[in-house]
């Protein structure tokens, strides 16, 4: 049933390009709260090599996952299969982020698809151990499409609004680790 495999292989990029959604988990180093997000919009997650992904990470209401890198840098994503084929895979490993003023930033966008408004980081992550599981109890369900909400919602945000929450509710997690920070153009890791 479970496999732990060497590398991102071919199949594996097919199963990852498949999946609608994924999920993004993260824990600071001490006490705090595990931060568990689904995310969406197939063209934010990218494989890029045989042990390296990437997503882009856009404005949303919270920042824990930026925090919790710039803390310790560990990152679970899991996808999950909601089809008739049952099928859990997690990528372990550490991740960085990538701002958008990066040099490195103009070069990961080539990996993604449709432009997003709203795009806060890109979150790359050096994949340490890949390993699947059955997913036989995971419920079968029927996508219907992507939800527009966000990109519609972010395409009329003022730009000065991004940077208020930079300055603002982004720049702590809701423990009070440091995210986004305003004098520190790269994570402080």
């Amino acid at each position: 049933m479970a496999k732990v495999f060497s590398s991102i292989d071919d199949s594996l990029r097919e199963f990852i390009a498949k999946q609608a959604m994924f999920f993004v988990a993260t824990a600071p180093s001490e006490g705090g709260r595990v931060n568990l997000s689904p995310k969406g919009y197939r063209d934010t997650f990218a494989v890029i090599d045989d042990h390296t992904v990437a997503y882009l990470d856009l404005f949303g209401s919270g920042v824990e996952t930026i925090a919790h890198l710039r803390d310790n840098g560990r990152i679970t994503i899991m996808f999950c299969s909601f089809t008739r084929n049952s099928r859990i895979l997690r990528l372990f490993g550490t991740g960085r982020v990538v701002r958008p003023d990066d040099a490195e930033f103009d070069t990961l966008r080539t990996h993604f698809g449709t432009e997003h408004p709203g795009v806060r980081m890109a979150i790359v992550i050096a994949v340490d151990r890949i390993a699947d599981s059955c997913g036989y109890a995971v419920p079968y369900y029927d996508l219907v499409g992507e939800r527009p909400v966000l990109d519609a919602h972010l395409a009329v945000v003022p730009e000065e609004k991004f940077a208020g929450r930079i300055a603002g509710d982004n720049g702590h997690s809701i423990d009070g680790l440091p995210a986004l920070d305003p004098e520190h153009p790269l994570p402080l890791r």
